[in-house]
């Protein structure tokens, strides 16, 4: 497939999902992303246009680890597990999962159970 076509077509799904999702700042957005090495994750109040909790891969909650984690199944459920713990100390305990131009398939379904095992609910 054409690489600008495959551009366009995940920009049609991520406009698509994006009209039907936004965040409150009682149920901000989930919004995550997943570039070839890394997971980010973000909670976003689109009324204010404020995030209010992010973690990445690269963010200093793994510095102490043995290995960071990657943008595969296990790396995913680790960020989603500290992603969800840091947003319940923040007060948040419902949001709304954007999961941007991806399937709700793999890396995204495994941060999404992480996230609920932590105690998040979407």
């Amino acid at each position: 497939m054409d690489p600008v076509r495959k551009n366009v077509l995940a920009r049609k799904r991520r406009w698509r999902v994006r009209s039907r999702v936004c965040g409150t700042s009682e149920r901000p957005r989930l919004s995550i992303c997943f570039s070839n090495k890394h997971v980010y994750a973000q909670c976003i109040d689109d009324e204010r246009a404020v995030t209010l909790v992010a973690v990445s891969s690269l963010s200093h909650d793994f510095n102490g680890c043995a290995e960071q984690p990657r943008a595969n199944v296990s790396g995913a459920k680790a960020i989603g597990k500290i992603f969800a713990a840091k947003a319940v100390a923040a007060g948040i305990s419902c949001v709304a999962f954007d999961r941007g131009p991806r399937r709700y398939h793999g890396c995204v379904a495994a941060f999404a159970d992480a996230a609920r095992e932590g105690g998040l609910r979407f």
